[in-house]
């Protein structure tokens, strides 16, 4: 699959008319504000450096027209400043396997699927393994976590680090799986079928020298899942719960396994402001109220830009990095992208987090990108600064 295909995928997707947004989709709480919950969010009244009028409107295109956007949430200073929810088109989980689409009306408590979102949670949670001394770093040889598959080691494989499993560039063979390669014609759904996992990824053939080049591969995440078990003695999820949400305030989240690994890949379902918990995170350093959850220095090294990827994006450790420009400036921002358009941004200089949520996972035309991008930059334009 073409890697910008692939970027449409997780960044957005256009929205087909079957995916329109009921004409009388309601808002929760409308537009006098977010609703005062008691889950620890602060909640702004009306902050002077954000035009609510702004959002609103935009809120009311998105909620009268065909965008199947399932949720907004906007963090300006650490506390919350705006969010709407609609109804849409949703893949759910399946009453007994697989998922099927389901109308839903979204609201504050509803879980949404992640995608690879999941990915970037991942990387948080890797950083506090190696905080913790559990893991020694970045730069260990990947076969140092696999010594049951020695077997697989060649002078090329051997070059791999878990960097460059984190970055995207072990330079091995990979089809990821696509709306377009929804059936098992694709490494994805064989890694998932194959009775280890872990040795389906690490046996592809070798395409390029570890380290050289950009290649999306979410096998990677199956290697980090497995890498959090042993270092730590527990799953994935069960780690992420008690090192990570529960000192954050993130209650009832879900993170599927396959075949009784985590799916770091793509298998975490969050409400919406659990996200902007994420990202509030990011944006502070890795620190929660009192309590340093994440290292700084983690957070300085997974977010910085360490391969090109695509559309004039870069990827760090399981982040992606890009420019917005907007009124003569660019904005750098950090993002958590997954299919179907969900997404977290964080805009350090204006001190921003926005969270968007969406539907449309089968579709990847230029328009669906361009959609949910749109909210993002609706959302800039209402906090930058003019002049």
């Amino acid at each position: 699959m073409k890697r910008r295909r692939l970027l449409s995928l997780l960044a957005g997707a256009a929205m087909a008319p079957h995916l329109s947004l009921p004409a009388d989709a309601q808002p929760a709480g409308g537009c006098n504000g977010p609703a005062v919950l008691d889950d620890g969010w602060p909640v702004a009244g009306r902050d002077r450096h954000v035009d609510h009028d702004a959002l609103c409107r935009m809120a009311d295109r998105l909620g009268g027209g065909s965008a199947n956007i399932h949720a907004v949430a906007v963090v300006h200073g650490g506390s919350l400043v705006f969010e709407r929810y609609f109804s849409g088109l949703d893949e759910v989980p399946g009453h007994f396997y697989g998922r099927r689409v389901e109308d839903v009306a979204f609201g504050t408590d509803t879980l949404h699927d992640m995608k690879s979102v999941s990915k970037s949670v991942a990387s948080l949670v890797v950083g506090i393994a190696i905080d913790r001394g559990l893991i020694s770093g970045v730069d260990e040889p990947i076969f140092s976590f696999f010594p049951e598959l020695s077997d697989l080691r060649s002078p090329e494989k051997d070059r791999i680090r878990l960097s460059h499993v984190l970055d995207m560039s072990m330079g091995l063979a990979w089809v990821e799986a696509t709306p377009a390669t929804g059936n098992f014609d694709n490494d994805e759904a064989r890694m998932n079928m194959a009775w280890d996992p872990c040795r389906y990824v690490l046996g592809r053939p070798v395409t390029a020298p570890a380290g050289q080049e950009f290649f999306y591969n979410t096998g990677a995440l199956r290697l980090v899942s497995a890498i959090i078990r042993k270092a730590t003695g527990q799953p994935l999820d069960d780690f992420a719960r008690s090192a990570l949400f529960d000192p954050i305030g993130i209650t009832g989240a879900v993170w599927d396994r396959v075949r009784g690994e985590t799916d770091a890949g793509g298998g975490l379902r969050l409400r919406p402001r659990d996200m902007a918990r994420i990202g509030q995170l990011v944006l502070a350093g890795g620190r929660w109220n009192d309590r340093q959850v994440v290292s700084r220095d983690w957070l300085a090294t997974s977010t910085e830009a360490r391969r090109k990827a695509v559309d004039n994006m870069s990827y760090g450790f399981l982040w992606w990095l890009g420019d917005a420009r907007l009124q003569g400036r660019d904005f750098r921002w950090i993002g958590a992208l997954g299919r179907g358009g969900q997404s977290i941004r964080i805009v350090p200089e204006l001190d921003l987090v926005v969270v968007v949520t969406a539907g449309y996972y089968q579709d990847y035309s230029p328009r669906a990108f361009q959609t949910q991008y749109g909210v993002f930059r609706d959302v800039l334009r209402a906090v930058a600064p003019t002049g």
